[in-house]
Parts: C-alpha cells; sequence; structure tokens
C-alpha cells in the first residue's frame, strides 16, 4: 500500500510517521512518500500560487506545478490508475466505512491544498475523490491527510492487537462506550468513584451485553441519526430495541 502526499510542508508530515502504535505501518506495509510542488515550477522564485481572476481574498494553487508533480508520481508509482484525493470543506467527510475500504486498498494520492484553494481545472482534471474532516475550516490539507493515514495505519494487521479496533466507535456503526482500569475505586474531586460491578464479575455475557447497551445509550444520546441508521441496515437485534426503548425519553 502506498500514499504519495502533496504539500509544500513535507516537514510537518515526517513526524507522524515515526511516533506512536502506527510506526509499525509505516515502517511495513504502509509506504508514504511527500512531494512538494516547488520542485516541480518552472521560475526562480518557485512560486506555487497566483492571485484569482475575478479579484477577491487570498491566493490560488496554479495548476502547472501541480500537474508536474502528479505526472512525475504517476510515472515513479508506474503503471495502473490511482486515486487522487483532494481535502476540502466541500467534500465528503471521512467516516469509519471509508476508511475501512481504503485500509484493503492500494493507496492513493493524496493532495493536500493550501491558500485560498487549487485552481479548479487542476480538480476536474485529475482529483478522484474529495474528502473532508468535518464543517470547518483548516488552513490546509496536511491535517486531513494525516488524520486518514493513522485512521488506516491502525487498522493493517499486525499494528494493533487483533481485536483491539473490532470495538472501536463506529466499527459496527454505533459510539464506543466508556472504559475503566485500576484502582477499583478512587476519589476524584472529593467524591468515591468506582469500576461498574458488573466488569469485576468475571460473567462474559453480561459484561458484552452492559458495554453494548452503554453503547447503545451513549449513540442514542449523542448521535441518533446513528442508531436510525443501523435500524435501518439491520445492525439492531431484538434485545437492542428492547434497551433503547427502555431509555428516558430527552
Amino acid at each position: 500500500m502506498r500514499f504519495d502526499l502533496v504539500t509544500l510542508f513535507p516537514e510537518l508530515v515526517a513526524p507522524h510517521l515515526v511516533h506512536g502504535i502506527t510506526r509499525r505501518a509505516f515502517e511495513g506495509p504502509v509506504q508514504v512518500k511527500t512531494w512538494s510542488p516547488r520542485d516541480f515550477t518552472d521560475d526562480p522564485y518557485r512560486r506555487v500560487d497566483d492571485r484569482p481572476y475575478g479579484g477577491g481574498a487570498g491566493m490560488v494553487t496554479l495548476v502547472q506545478p501541480l500537474l508536474r508533480t502528479l505526472d512525475a508520481i504517476a510515472a515513479d508509482r508506474g503503471p495502473g490508475p490511482h486515486v487522487v484525493v483532494h481535502f476540502t470543506p466541500t467534500g465528503r467527510r471521512i467516516d469509519q466505512a471509508l476508511v475501512q475500504e481504503m485500509a484493503a486498498g492500494p493507496g492513493a494520492v493524496l493532495l493536500c491544498g493550501r491558500y485560498e484553494g487549487i485552481d479548479q481545472r487542476l480538480i476536474d482534471a485529475r482529483v478522484t475523490l474529495e474528502l473532508s474532516l468535518g464543517d470547518f475550516v483548516l488552513s490546509g490539507g496536511e491535517l486531513p491527510a494525516l488524520a486518514l493515514l493513522d485512521a488506516v495505519a491502525r487498522l493493517q494487521p499486525g499494528v494493533l492487537a487483533e481485536p483491539s479496533h473490532q470495538g472501536d466507535s463506529f466499527s459496527d456503526g454505533l459510539l464506543e462506550g466508556p472504559h475503566y482500569s485500576r484502582p477499583e475505586r478512587l476519589a476524584v474531586d472529593g467524591a468515591e468513584r468506582a469500576v461498574p460491578e458488573v466488569l469485576l464479575s468475571g460473567h462474559h455475557g453480561d459484561i458484552a451485553r452492559w458495554r453494548r447497551e452503554q453503547s447503545l445509550a451513549l449513540t442514542a444520546r449523542r448521535r441518533p441519526d446513528l442508531i436510525e441508521a443501523a435500524r435501518a441496515a439491520g445492525r439492531l437485534s431484538k434485545a437492542d430495541e428492547r434497551f433503547l426503548a427502555s431509555l428516558p425519553r430527552c
């Protein structure tokens, strides 16, 4: 699996690849290579942007340096089509289903814009997929690209203990419930707080059901849209529906 990351600031990317548990993926199956459009300019100042036609604030990233960068990536990758991802607030929101799809694929070219944006003609000609982290604006595409890389990396075999990601939020369409560790009881801000008794019972069936109910309750409270999606997809059991019906109405 190979990701080619097009960015004006490759130094922002490198530290992410060598720290934390996901470095196992970047040292192994997930190859990441950075490319700077400044290396593909034809003027002594290595300019990659200019003023927008029609006026307005900001600068627009030029087509030619990006075209040359993408052509160089295509030549380096070899024959065969490849996905070119552009990160923009107008794109599809990244979700776990997309991450799982990409984690099982061959990789992609990740195009990180800066300034006011990228000349639309480059997007129309070369971009396969536009993605967004959410309904807010960032200074560039590097953070969404790194978020996507991190999410894909942690799903690679051998990166996490095998069951670890199977209970993640969104892995089954729901939010993940709470976690507890040692000690069993402790005081926080003057109040004693204990681990729920069911987690100390050793009864695996009861624990699994408690965790499922915690997940359902949290999702119903914070993301009811996910409950409806899970219901429409047939992912809720009769026991799930009985528990949801027992929850107090807000």
